[in-house]
């Protein structure tokens, strides 16, 4: 079940664990696609943290936190803001901003209108002549991502 970060978030997810959800994914407000309207971009929710740390809390005083995986998503670009969501109980992350920028995106926010000046999200052949990134980009992303956990031995990220 995916949530938006938002206050009062908690009855969601209380509700959704409830459900039987067997993940909850808490979005923040600069995440999602591009290809969202700008105004759904912009003005659509708090950012994760605080979604994040309502959540868990809400489901640790309802003995309600084993049953379910908490994931955080919405722009985590650094090793930080992952150690933050797993600080504030996440246990899954969506990195795809990471992934987008290791593979050359600028962040333009101009998805939504086919014209990405770097081509990564366009379906215009002349914008898409400008790509230039690499699948390996991501690929070692995502190395030095997991290297981090299997040093000391626990479950990688991805």
């Amino acid at each position: 079940m995916k949530l938006v970060s938002k206050s009062g978030c908690r009855y969601y997810c209380r509700g959704c664990n409830k459900a039987k959800a067997d993940v909850i994914l808490i979005s923040g407000y600069d995440g999602g696609t591009g290809a969202s309207p700008i105004s759904s971009i912009k003005h659509a929710g708090l950012p994760w943290e605080l979604g994040l740390a309502e959540a868990h809390q809400t489901l640790v005083k309802n003995r309600l936190r084993s049953r379910v995986i908490l994931q955080a998503d919405g722009q985590l670009k650094t090793g930080r803001d992952i150690a933050i969501a797993a600080l504030l109980g996440a246990e899954e992350f969506g990195v795809a901003t990471a992934a987008l920028v290791a593979e050359g995106c600028i962040m333009m926010r101009k998805c939504h209108l086919n014209t990405c000046p770097v081509g990564v999200a366009t379906q215009n052949p002349e914008l898409r002549k400008m790509f230039t990134g690499k699948a390996e980009n991501v690929i070692n992303l995502f190395k030095v991502f997991n290297a981090g956990a299997t040093r000391n031995n626990e479950r990688a990220w991805f």
